[in-house]
């Protein structure tokens, strides 16, 4: 009994002259860590501030101060460390993390390749916030991009977070880019009128169509139609916003039927005409019916 309690004794003496010997480096690393802490928040608001004002990518900015932030952090605790002679253990959180870092990689791919393509598309910048593009599909305004998704509200007002892989890998188009826009307008006129008489009265109709630009416009007759010779009109507009196509699409309509309506141009009605003249039939007004002889 009394040797183990001299055993005790003699473990618990070594362990406080060990913590004795130990107790600057303690110290030392505590101070480390606490003006290190203070350093590295000093140094996030620092480069946060820096960058805003070089850069207008604010999404890049606080990544990269957050980045920093991390790193600086890294440094004191393996500083700190280091003071009180723990290198192996260094050593192998080290080797954890990159472990670690593997393992979540494989684990969440489609987390990662979202994350890689929010830093690209704030690099690249294909969109901005109310922005109007339109990716698979969906067409809606931009709200707000984050490093995972976008954040889009559609024409009909509603709320659609796009994974920034979709936005990265797919056809994108952005209505909003363009300077200009063009105006296509199907319609179709009657097989007796004269097609020039018809293309002059169309093109002076839409002239004076607001928010069109100095380009001419272009009319293209594309097809022979059941009861109708088709055409297409081109109309380049100065404003590339929506609201604005959908104005000049509705005038350029009511423009083009006034006109045709004063000028006697008929736009037909899908028709069906039958024809008892072609070759082994007769006119409808030269057939005899025989009434009697069928009832009889």
């Amino acid at each position: 009994m009394e040797s183990m309690l001299e055993l005790i004794t003699e473990k618990l003496l070594e362990w406080a002259e060990q913590f004795i010997l130990l107790l600057p480096n303690l110290i030392a690393s505590i101070l480390v860590l606490i003006v290190g802490y203070w350093l590295s928040r000093w140094i996030r608001r620092t480069s946060g501030k820096f960058l805003d004002q070089i850069s207008e990518r604010r999404l890049l900015n606080n990544l990269f101060s957050t980045i920093i932030y991390v790193a600086s952090l890294a440094l004191v605790t393996f500083t700190a460390l280091t003071i009180l002679n723990l290198d192996r253990a260094v050593t192998s959180i080290l080797a954890g993390i990159g472990i670690l870092s593997l393992a979540l990689a494989f684990a969440f791919q489609d987390i990662a390749a979202n994350f890689i393509s929010g830093i690209l598309i704030s690099v690249r910048r294909p969109v901005r916030v109310n922005d109007l593009i339109e990716v698979n599909g969906i067409k809606g305004r931009v709200e707000e991009v984050n490093l995972r998704d976008t954040v889009m509200r559609t024409l009909q007002g509603k709320k659609v977070i796009m994974p920034n892989k979709d936005i990265f890998q797919s056809a994108l188009t952005n209505h909003t880019r363009a300077e200009k826009q063009r105006l296509d307008l199907e319609c179709g006129v009657s097989y007796g009128e004269d097609l020039d008489f018809v293309k002059r009265i169309a093109i002076e109709a839409l002239d004076p169509l607001e928010n069109r630009t100095a380009d001419p416009i272009e009319l293209y007759y594309t097809e022979f139609d059941n009861s109708s010779i088709n055409f297409m009109l081109f109309v380049w507009l100065n404003d590339p916003h929506w609201p604005v196509f959908l104005k000049a699409r509705s005038d350029a309509i009511i423009r083009l039927k006034k006109a045709f309506d004063a000028n006697d141009i008929s736009i037909p009605f899908p028709i069906r005409t039958l024809d008892f003249g072609i070759k082994g039939g007769e006119k409808l007004d030269e057939m005899k019916f025989n009434l009697q002889g069928q009832e009889s």
